[in-house]
């Protein structure tokens, strides 16, 4: 053991990655890496492990294979030993565990179709969905929040944190645009544009929905200001939307006095992030409008009890529904560059792990550039 090495606890140094990732990474990301760290910071305890000097290639290699022991897949076990290999770059940066040891750990690579997971939504069953809430649930809270996840690809925090007023719907909407405060601040346009009649108001159309990163009052965006973004949409989806806030939205402010677009009566006004997954997982279970595909019999299956609605096979979270969106967007002849400003993702992010095409859909969508050869 070299000299140089300070002697430090490894649930301490979990808690100093930690403080120093929540000022570089999503709070979704810094939960999981807890989530994950905590499983090796657990194990040294048991093993009786106090002191992080201490660490070499064996004990990794002994941590390596209880993981392996508890037959993880692929995925999960790359997530693991890589957000513990982040880890021990942090422990070697601080002197609390040899220069190189991050490298002996061996983090499993992944195929390219192992990085993509396939449990996407299909764009086949996205649009019986939308079909059934439209005939019998119209403009409810989950035909807002499935045609609105669905058109706009976004993410689950994205849909969390809209407002009333980040929805423009109506011509006069654009008016109250160039009107509210800190626009100018934000950098969204400049002051020359707010004239009578000028700029702003003569270039946007509506309906569009402005996502935007407001972590002072507890909605922030996974990539923070570089998150924000108008997104436009359809009418037939504005004409949802409005009817959706005028019938149906419950009204309520939340605790700081705004007025959120998936609000509810409980809690603090707002509907959590774990309540807008549930509604997910509850539209996207194929029995809701018809038979269920797996024989399972309605009275005894699991998947119906309140909670449990994620064990439905068919099931699918708000980011299966994402890269089914994404997926959808890209048959329908959408280019990478494109389709990355709207779901705000690199185009080679949306390569690699979103684009998981429907062959057939993708070879139509080509079709167009034949008449370059002829």
């Amino acid at each position: 053991m070299s000299e140089d090495l300070q002697p430090l606890a490894p649930r301490e140094a979990m808690e100093m990655w930690i403080e120093r990732q929540k000022s570089e990474k999503a709070r979704e990301t810094v939960q999981s890496y807890r989530y994950r760290m905590d499983q090796f910071v657990r194990w040294c305890e048991q093993e009786g492990i106090e002191n992080l000097n201490s660490l070499d290639g064996r004990t990794l290699y002994r941590f390596d294979s209880h993981r392996r022991g508890e037959e993880l897949n692929s995925s999960t076990l790359n997530n693991q030993l890589g957000t513990l290999r982040l880890f021990l770059d942090f422990c070697e940066d601080i002197d609390a565990v040899e220069d190189g040891l991050s490298r002996a750990l061996d983090v499993p690579a992944l195929t390219k179709a192992e990085r993509a997971n396939r449990e996407k939504l299909t764009t086949s069953r996205a649009k019986t969905i939308q079909e059934k809430l439209e005939r019998f649930e119209r403009a409810s809270v989950d035909h807002a929040l499935f045609a609105l996840a669905w058109e706009t690809g976004c993410r689950l925090g994205a849909l969390h944190a809209l407002d009333v007023r980040d929805c423009y719907l109506e011509e006069s909407d654009i008016e109250r645009l160039a009107h509210e405060e800190n626009l100018e601040e934000e950098g969204l346009f400049k002051e020359a544009d707010l004239g009578d009649g000028d700029g702003l108001t003569d270039e946007v159309s509506v309906p569009f929905v402005f996502f935007r990163h407001r972590p002072e009052s507890d909605t922030p965006l996974k990539n923070q200001s570089e998150g924000e973004r108008p997104v436009s949409l359809t009418d037939e989806l504005g004409r949802i939307l409005r009817d959706f806030i005028e019938f149906n939205r419950p009204s309520v402010e939340d605790e700081y006095g705004r007025r959120p677009l998936f609000a509810s009566e409980k809690g603090g006004g707002r509907m959590s992030k774990g309540g807008i997954r549930r509604r997910f997982y509850i539209v996207t279970q194929p029995c809701r409008y018809g038979t269920c595909p797996h024989n399972r019999d309605p009275d005894e299956c699991e998947a119906l009890d309140h909670g449990r609605e994620q064990r439905c096979p068919s099931a699918r979270s708000p980011h299966r529904i994402r890269t089914g969106s994404i997926t959808w967007h890209r048959d329908c002849g959408w280019p990478p560059e494109v389709l990355a400003e709207k779901v705000n993702a690199t185009p080679e992010t949306i390569r690699q792990h979103y684009d998981h095409p429907e062959l057939l859909r993708r070879m139509e969508s080509r079709r167009s550039y034949l008449d370059d050869l002829e």
